[in-house]
């Protein structure tokens, strides 16, 4: 029986980066430039300083130094030899039986960074951005909420992966405030619609995934080579204006309701990290077409926790818990699917699951949901009542696997929410 694998740096039980996770992200210390860091416990590895070692002198390794660059995009283009590779480097030198980094005050000094002492940014310049709609759970509710039971969901959506393409440009990492949105609002009791703020602002509870090499224009990625693109996996929240959406979606997709900001959490979680939580995935009825079909499709069993913190609160309060698992469609099929028309992916590039909704009140992934379109109001600890999200809440999902002695966890993704410009 092989010994567990163990670092050096001290650990919590509770953490969610220990050394079997090891979860990429850009961070900008007191003093220098951004670059690629790892986490480990409360700590951070600065791969800038260890890329110049000879342990990172590999022939996967060709196009020069990757890590003093602010964004992961050029080694999201390596490909997933060179992500193995660095990722057995990394946990060889964090290793408790390797002496490089243990026996090497000087150069401890130098690598490691506290996580509270350094500013964490967008892990990737992100090209583009798309948004599916691939919890079961969730698109039902929906439909049942704007057509009824019988028709919740559209005649289309248990054969293809549903999506719409989102904006890029207003994605935002972890802890930058959200602002109210502004848009067209059809009050039911008016003729016509007026101009106002947001009056239904809503989270969604989300995960997405970073592309790394992409694929030439009109040539499709299978979907038996789509993991082979995939470089990990961060938490999102998909800020929702309700409202705004009703009006402006017919006849087409989110607009304003949408693009005006989508926050994700700074830590990229990597496809190796999470292998052992690989669940298969459900039997799908209808089949899907010959390519959707993946003999031994998959799932995560990840955790996933909303929590709600008004200004009045002295902690949050736990809204929501899902899973992973509840998407229908996989990660793998929503990549062939998104190719399957020659459409052209780039390093960076992030692809959302939409909302994860489960199938009990107590699992339901956003306040449209929870609160069923503000019927239903949320009792919070502290007394208040909210049927959407307010000035000066703050909206936070996490989410982890457990793996027995350890976590592999995600960090979080939180956002406070600001009044309307005026």
């Amino acid at each position: 029986m092989s010994t567990p694998l163990r670092s050096f740096i001290e650990v919590a039980p509770d953490s969610h980066f220990p050394i079997q996770n090891l979860p990429f992200g850009i961070f900008k210390p007191a003093t220098g430039p951004a670059r690629v860091g790892v986490a480990i416990g409360d700590l951070i590895l600065d791969l800038s300083i260890l890329e110049e070692l000879d342990h990172f002198r590999f022939p996967e390794f060709q196009s020069g130094r990757v890590f003093s660059q602010d964004s992961l995009n050029a080694f999201l283009a390596l490909g997933r030899p060179a992500w193995r590779k660095t990722r057995e480097v990394i946990q060889h030198v964090l290793s408790a039986e390797t002496a490089i980094l243990r026996d090497d005050a000087g150069l401890r000094g130098n690598v490691f960074h506290a996580q509270k002492d350094v500013v964490m940014q967008l892990p990737a310049r992100i090209g583009d951005y798309t948004d599916f709609y691939s919890s079961y759970h969730h698109a039902h509710n929906v439909g049942t909420m704007l057509r009824g039971p019988e028709t919740a969901l559209m005649p289309n959506w248990k054969w293809l992966p549903v999506a719409y393409h989102g904006r890029a440009s207003s994605i935002v990492v972890s802890g930058a405030d959200v602002r109210r949105p502004k848009g067209q609002i059809k009050p039911p009791d008016k003729e016509i619609p007026i101009f106002s703020p947001s009056r239904a602002f809503d989270f969604e509870l989300e995960t997405a995934f970073l592309i790394g090499p992409g694929n030439k224009l009109g040539q499709p990625i299978s979907i038996e080579r789509a993991v082979d693109h995939i470089f990990g996996i961060v938490l999102m929240n998909d800020w929702s204006a309700r409202d705004i959406q009703t009006w402006e979606y017919q006849p087409l997709g989110p607009f304003l309701a949408k693009n005006f900001c989508t926050s994700i959490s700074p830590w990229v979680v990597t496809l190796e990290a999470l292998e052992s939580f690989r669940k298969p995935l459900p039997a799908q009825d209808p089949e899907p077409l010959p390519y959707l079909r993946l003999t031994n499709d998959f799932l995560y069993d990840i955790q996933l926790e909303a929590r709600l913190q008004t200004g009045k609160m002295k902690s949050p309060h736990v809204i929501t818990r899902s899973n992973f698992q509840n998407l229908y469609w996989s990660i793998s099929q929503q990549l062939a699917h998104h190719t399957v028309g020659g459409c052209n992916l780039q390093p960076g590039d992030l692809l959302a699951s939409g909302t994860i909704s489960g199938p009990g009140e107590e699992s339901r992934g956003c306040m449209l949901e929870l609160t069923w379109r503000g019927a239903n109001p949320l009792k919070l600890s502290s007394g208040e009542e909210r049927k959407w999200l307010e000035d000066g809440d703050t909206l936070t999902i996490t989410g982890w696997c457990e793996g027995g002695d350890h976590r592999i966890g995600f960090g979080e993704v939180s956002g406070r929410v600001q009044p309307a410009s005026l």
